[in-house]
């Protein structure tokens, strides 16, 4: 059975960090493209970063420069650095895999999902 569970969210206050995990458990995702996915109350589910199998990297034009996308395919684990936090970025953060094989900030072109972890920027 595959599973992604993210972790590391949490409340935090604006302008600090935060850095959440993607674990990957019953097949390996080291070929194929991940990102993180945010949403927030009320609005639809937005791409947040994304990697590719050969660690190539796209982000959302309003988390560029502050958040870090990266993976370990040892571990089977993505990861996302976020930095100078603001109450915008409130949301529940999700990680996905996509088995097509390329990059896209597209939800529907993933096709596992984890549960999902809040992150709560207070200002």
């Amino acid at each position: 059975q595959v599973q992604l569970v993210e972790s590391g969210g949490g409340l935090v206050q604006a302008g600090g960090s935060l850095r959440l995990s993607c674990a990957a458990s019953g097949r390996t995702f080291s070929r194929n493209p991940m990102a993180w996915f945010r949403q927030a109350p009320g609005k639809e589910r937005e791409f947040v970063a994304g990697i590719g199998w050969s660690s190539t990297t796209d982000y959302a034009d309003s988390v560029k420069g502050r958040f870090t996308i990266s993976r370990d395919n040892a571990k089977n684990t993505m990861y996302l650095q976020m930095n100078s936090l603001k109450p915008e970025d409130t949301a529940v953060y999700y990680c996905a895999a996509n088995m097509a094989g390329w990059l896209t900030p597209r939800s529907g072109e993933y096709d596992y999902w984890g549960q999902g972890t809040q992150v709560t920027v207070s200002s």
